[in-house]
Parts: C-alpha cells; sequence; structure tokens
C-alpha cells in the first residue's frame, strides 16, 4: 500500500466517523470549497461547501442519534494528486417518528491532493431501484438480486 493509499484511507475512515457521531464542523473539513455533491434528494446537486453543509445537516436531522454506516467493497484508486474511491454503505439508525430501516447506498469520492493535503472534490450518492416499479430497492444483502 502506498503512502497516498494510506493517507486515503485515513482520510475516508476519518469522514466516515465525522457522518456517524454528526461532526458537522469536521466532516466539511474534509471537502474542497468548490466540491459539487450529487445526492439522492433534491435539489441533487448540491455546490459549494455551504450547500453540502446544509444538506449534511439536513440528513442528521433525519436520525434520533447516531448514524450507523457501516463500508463495504471500498475501491481506491490514486494516480498524482488525484484519487478516486468507490464502495458501498449500510446506512441504518433510529430515524424521526421510529422508522428502524436499513438502506444500502452506493458512494463514489474523486478527491484532489493540494499542498500536500487531501480534499474530496466530487462526491456521488446512489440508492438502487427496483426497474419493474421504479421504486426504491430495499434489499437486506448487498449481494442479493432482485
Amino acid at each position: 500500500m502506498t503512502t497516498h493509499e494510506s493517507e486515503l484511507r485515513a482520510l475516508l475512515a476519518d469522514r466516515a466517523d465525522a457522518q456517524q457521531t454528526k461532526d458537522i464542523d469536521r466532516l466539511m473539513s474534509f471537502y474542497a470549497a468548490d466540491a459539487v455533491y450529487y445526492d439522492v434528494v433534491p435539489p441533487l446537486r448540491f455546490t459549494g461547501t455551504a450547500a453540502i453543509r446544509r444538506n449534511f445537516l439536513r440528513w442528521f436531522d433525519g436520525y434520533v442519534g447516531p448514524i450507523s454506516l457501516e463500508t463495504h467493497d471500498r475501491t481506491l484508486v490514486t494516480s498524482g494528486d488525484t484519487a478516486f474511491a468507490h464502495m458501498l454503505h449500510l446506512d441504518s439508525g433510529e430515524r424521526k417518528g421510529g422508522l428502524q430501516a436499513s438502506i444500502w447506498v452506493r458512494e463514489t469520492v474523486c478527491l484532489r491532493r493540494s499542498h500536500g493535503t487531501w480534499s474530496i472534490t466530487h462526491e456521488h450518492i446512489s440508492i438502487p431501484i427496483d426497474p419493474a416499479t421504479m421504486r426504491v430497492w430495499l434489499p437486506t444483502d448487498k449481494d442479493q438480486s432482485a
């Protein structure tokens, strides 16, 4: 494993911890000022840290307590001062209204290193759908077929 890979794995682990504990300031420290974030909720595209911050606060507000975010099947590729990672997350926890559901989320993260520091420049979140019904598909296992 290269030094860059070690740095990026640590960054992604720290970012996941900040998400789970709802530490918005620490979470936002991983994002470039001009980052673009695609999500599954309107308006679908969030540009810049102020918009991304509001979106994360909306996500945090949907949970009564901490968020469980298990990372699976992460792939990390680096080349010079750029990198990308893709992974699956099992997102769960107690949601407001008493809903106790888990959802698989697909994620791609693009990063850039500037002055020795890595930051997220682009992130894309998606959730699976059942193409027969066009509804969110909530598999219990990441490898479950539709």
